[in-house]
Order: C-alpha cells, then structure tokens, then sequence
C-alpha cells in the first residue's frame, strides 16, 4: 500500500515538473498521460538511479560480489574494499573502462559493417551502391599509402576497402588514421604507448584487464581504456564516416527540417532510426520508386514520407534533406501520434519499449539487424548483397499498414523548423577558403584577432533525468553570444535545429558581435551541424586542421577549444569523451559522472590527466556553469597563445603597406 501511495505522488509530482524544452514532445508526453500510456518521462520519476551504481562504486566482475564500496562517510574512516580487495579507485576504473570497451565496440562496429560493405561495393557484388565522391577516395587512399597513379577508381576502391577492415584485426603497428594528427600530438601517444595497434585488438585487451585479478592500477587501466578509445576515434569511427561519404556523398549544406511535424496524415509515414545509414540510403530510394508510390496510393494514401530519428535520421537528412522526426527522447512520441506506420529499427539507442507504445497503435516496429532483434517486433534482415530488395520489403509492410490506421487516434504535432545542416571538415574548408584557396585561414586568423573567442565542440544524447533538450540549448546559447563557435553532431544538434540555431539568421539574435559578423560574412550559421554520432571525428580532423594551419600552436591541447556532453547517457559517449581527453581536448560531462565514488581516480581523470595528455574531463551538471568553466579554459589557452589581448582593426594604406614589405 505504502508502495503504491509513493507511486502515485512520484507521478502527481511528475506531471508538475518541467519535462521538456520541445513543444511537441510536452503535447505527446500529456497525450500518453491522458491515454494512460507510460513513456520514458513516467518511468524516469518513478525508477531513481542506484546512487552506489552511479557513482561507479559497485563492483560486479565476479560471483564473490557485487560488491559495494561507497565513499567513507566519516574522516579518516577506513575505505571499504571489495571481497578480493579491490579498492575503490580500481572498481571505478574498471567500471569506466568497461563502459570505454563497450562505446568503442559499438562505433567501430559500426566502422566494421560499413569497411565490408564498401570493399563488396567495389568488387561489384552489391547494386544499388556506387562511388560517389572518387576525389575524397584518391584523398582517403593517400592517407593509406596506396599508389593512385595508375590505377582505376575500381581498382582503388577495393584496395582500400582490403586495408580498411584489415584495420580491424591487426595485431602489431599503429592505425593508418593516427597519423593524420599534429605529429607533437603523435609524439605524446607514442611515449605514452597509446597508439592503437589494431581496433578489435585493443578492446580485447581493455575487456581482459579489467577482469577480476587481473589489472589493478587505475593509470594503467585509464591508459589502455585511452588506447581502445583512439582506436574508435581514429579508427573505426574514422573509418565509418570517411567510407560513407565516398559511397553516398560527402555532406554540403543543404536545407532540411525537423521534429514531428514533418509527419503527415494523409501519406504513408516510415521512421528509419538508429545508426547505419547502409539500409536507410536503400529505403530513401525505395519510397521514391514509382511502384511503391502507386501501391501507396492504392491503399488510399497520397504518397510516402520518410522521416528519420537519431543518428540515422543525420545521415539521411545531410545527403538527401530527408526530415528528421526526432532526437533519442521522442522515439515513443513519434509513436504516440498515432501517424505512424513503420518505425524500422537497426542499432544502438533503440528503446525496447517502442515496442509496448506501438501495442497502443498500428504502428509496426520492424527489426533489420541480426545483431539487434526485439521480442514481439517483425523482423526483416538487412541482406548487404541484395539491400534494395529488403528496403522495398520494409516500404511494403508500412504500406500495407497505412489502412489499419485509427483516424481518431491521429494527433501530430504542428512544430516544424527549418534548419541547414551538413558541414563536413571538406565543406568548411571551402567555405572559408572559396574552391582554389580552401583553407582553414580565415578561422584561424579571426580566432587570433579575437574576433571569434574559440571554438566548442558539443555532442551526445538526451538524458531524461534532466529537462528534454534544455541543457544543451543553454550551454550553446552562452557559448555563442559569448562567441565561442560550436560544432555538433547527434541528438545535440538535433536540440538546435529545433531550437532554430542551425540558421544563419539566428546568429543576430543569439551571439556576440565578433561571431555574428564572421557568420554573416561567411553565411553560416554559429552553430555548424557536422553529423552523427559516428561522425565526431569531422571535429578531430577538423582541430587537426586549424592546428596545421598554424598560429594556434603545435597540438590540439594548444588550442581555445573545449568539449562537451551535457545529456550524455551511453557508453558510446565515454569512449567518445575518452578518445578527445587523450587527443588533448578539455571534456566536460552534465547529468552525471561515473567515477564519483572514487575521489582518487576522478581526481586522475579531472586534473592529473591533463598534465600527461594535455587534455582531461570535467563534470558539471549546470549547463550555464558549464559554459562559463569552457569559456575560462578558451581563454586560459589563448593566454597562453599570446592571443588574449583585443587588437584593433588597422586600415593600412600604402605607406604602411611598404614598410611591411620593406621588413
């Protein structure tokens, strides 16, 4: 009884609480309430996280535990170890390696499924696919030491692909990728011995370390969790995106729009989401064939819109404008509206309890991957050697669907924005530098001038434990107005383009004067959407750029520049976070920090870090607090750069022109 009494205030004070910053996610969240449908946002105020869990002191790598060893309450109290004798900074070291392990596993993975299919795709064994940006394969072949002289764009093609998935498996040596970074940068992995010699390699050995009795210091375990990290940063993360821009097209700035109004009542809606854009790009093609089309129409719809939601939905949406319905936390929502045909699944932040929301519905939840099925969902398994095949399956069964719809149970959201999206590190280059100077100049030369404060990187998911959405729009929204540019990618840039902060025009309303007069010179907007998740290594390429470019300093912890994560919520975001930490980058994490429970270890990884790698992590659940600890690192570095002071603007006339010469 008592039980029961605590539920219902949970969700009476629940329903008074600030949700979401997304007016069409606040419309879903009272629909379900009122239907009497549990979401995400319900469960997140019944179900309270284990704080010991947490903080990252419970240790569960073998039968003798779990075992807890939360801090001491009282001075000079002994800390608790575990059975074995595991303290607390070596349970917590290995709870975040492991969560280091899994993230790197899941993007290169991913990197992995995309190497094969691109080396099928140049043997020819696969249609539908093709080479879409030879230039950006000779460059990628380049980095890999192959002689494109003579040798056809087949013939490239495959052998890249051949060195690409090799990768994966090597044994000895270091990633082709890594060399792409400053070479100081470089320097400091090898003496460190953090190079990775093979993807797969070094995540095996992070597993095998952090198995009971086996690797019992917290620095060497932060290292080796550094070396599996790089691997995914620059490796198979690396890979996945340079890979699927060369099959499906390096991203340019194009116009797109998003959140669940894009859904319409009239046609056939199909949500792809997830991460692999290998199915996806067939499906943008099966719902514009012609006979899909004419099938739609005769089960009494006007046509087929295909929409997208998390990482996948970024991949669609910056080479085709495809609409994106919704970022992590909206998943149920899109259900909710009751539009909603087929929500096709692959891998990676799919919610099992899509499948319980869509019971309330029509909607088919369908599975594709075989490394990702759902009790009760239809599975239809993504064939790599016949994918326009399977994407024509997946339109048919949404639109064989479209009839079963409830009409009266059809309620979507009229929130829209429009955004423009899609700034790889090419198409950066070119804007700043124009098609025969493409360069990184003009940004360098205006952080120098002043005239740009320095340049933040925000990423990652939605948590529920905090308000939908708002802690990234408040961390962003100080960073540019005090002009600070931001580069993001995933469910983040998802929160700004819905927030209309990937427009030009938002930068008037929203930055400082600096900023906004280079984004208006330039014509982009102040915060650059650069991707998914998966694509955080356009951000590594393109701080390796600006370092190249000179004036900046030697490495990329020369630079004014910070990460963050403000909603993180998947191991991904750890390996992600790690793999900036060892490339020299300040990383701060909101909602909460996995290491808490040991003050020794978080210490390491909040100060002692940065005096060996030049980069650390931060933890701070206060986004305005967060902006203010990132701009004080920005002006930290161009203190140390010798850029700290305002310099005024000069005309030069001839005079002055001469005497320059004359030097």
């Amino acid at each position: 009884m008592a039980e029961k009494k605590k539920e219902a205030k949970a969700k009476k004070d629940a329903a008074e609480k600030v949700l979401t910053v997304c007016d069409a996610t606040q419309q879903m969240i009272d629909l379900t309430r009122k239907e009497g449908i549990e979401t995400i946002f319900d469960r997140a105020q019944t179900m309270k996280p284990c704080p010991i869990g947490a903080e990252g002191s419970c240790c569960k790598n073998c039968a003798m535990g779990p075992c807890r060893v939360p801090p001491s309450k009282k001075e000079g109290e002994p800390q608790k170890v575990g059975l074995c004798g595991a303290t607390a900074e070596t349970i917590a070291a290995r709870n975040f390696a492991r969560m280091a392990a899994a993230g790197s596993a899941a993007h290169s993975d991913h990197g992995r499924g995309v190497a094969e299919v691109f080396l099928m795709v140049a043997k020819g064994e696969i249609p539908g696919y093709g080479i879409k940006d030879p230039q950006k394969l000779v460059q990628v072949a380049m980095d890999f030491d192959i002689d494109v002289e003579n040798l056809s764009t087949q013939e490239i093609a495959i052998k890249l692909g051949e060195l690409c998935v090799a990768e994966f498996g090597k044994q000895e040596g270091e990633l082709t990728f890594t060399k792409r970074a400053p070479l100081k940068r470089q320097e400091l992995w090898r003496k460190h011995n953090m190079i990775p010699r093979g993807i797969d390699r070094e995540i095996v050995e992070l597993m095998h370390r952090t198995h009971m009795g086996v690797d019992q210091d917290y620095k060497n375990l932060t290292t080796q969790a550094a070396r599996a990290a790089l691997g995914d940063g620059w490796g198979g993360a690396m890979i996945a995106t340079e890979l699927q821009d060369i099959m499906f097209g390096t991203p340019v700035p194009i116009k797109g729009n998003i959140n669940l109004g894009v859904l319409k009542d009239d046609e056939v809606n199909i949500i792809v989401h997830g991460h692999e854009p290998l199915l996806s790009e067939m499906v943008v093609v099966a719902c514009q064939d012609p006979e899909m089309l004419e099938l739609a129409k005769k089960k009494g719809a006007k046509g087929i819109t295909l929409a997208g939601m998390c990482c996948t939905a970024n991949e669609i949406l910056m080479r085709h404008g495809i609409p994106i319905a919704g970022n992590f936390l909206q998943q149920e929502m899109a259900i909710a509206t009751g539009a909603l045909d087929a929500l096709v699944v692959d891998v990676q932040c799919i919610m099992q309890s899509v499948k319980e929301s869509a019971e309330n519905y029509h909607t088919k939840v369908i599975t594709t991957s075989p490394k990702a099925k759902m009790t009760g969902a239809e599975h239809i398994q993504f064939e790599e050697h016949d994918p326009v095949t399977t994407a024509k399956q997946i339109v048919t069964a949404a639109i064989e669907n479209f009839p079963n719809r409830n009409k009266k149970k059809v309620t979507i959201p009229k929130q829209k924005q429009d955004m423009v999206i899609g700034f790889s590190h090419e198409t950066i280059n070119y804007l700043l530098g124009g098609t025969f100077r493409a360069s990184y100049r003009p940004l360098n030369d205006n952080i120098i001038g002043g005239r740009i404060r320095g340049i933040a990187g925000v990423v990652g998911c939605n948590n529920p434990r905090g308000v939908h959405d708002e802690d990234h729009l408040t961390l962003i929204k100080e960073l540019i107005k005090n002009d600070v540019i931001v580069l993001t990618t995933g469910c983040s840039a998802m929160a700004c383009g819905k927030a209309g902060l990937l427009l030009p025009e938002s930068a008037k309303q929203y930055c400082g004067s600096g900023l906004a007069d280079i984004c208006e010179t330039v014509g982009i907007p102040p915060v650059l959407h650069m991707g998914a998740c998966v694509d955080n290594s356009r951000i590594l390429v393109a701080a390796t750029a600006v370092v190249k470019e000179g004036g900046l300093g030697d490495d990329i912890c020369d630079l004014p520049a910070a990460g963050a994560a403000p909603g993180w919520m998947s191991e991904k975001a750890i390996a992600i976070g790690h793999y900036f930490v060892a490339s020299g980058v300040y990383v701060l994490f909101g909602t909460t920090f996995p290491t808490t429970g040991s003050k020794k270890f978080t210490d390491y990884l909040f100060n002692g870090l940065e005096e060996e790698w030049g980069g650390k992590w931060d933890f701070e659940p206060d986004p305005m607090k967060m902006a203010q600890k990132m701009i004080a690192h920005i002006d930290k570095k161009r203190a140390a750069l010798g850029i700290d002071k305002a310099r005024e603007r000069v005309l030069m006339d001839m005079e002055m022109r001469r005497e320059l010469d004359a030097v």
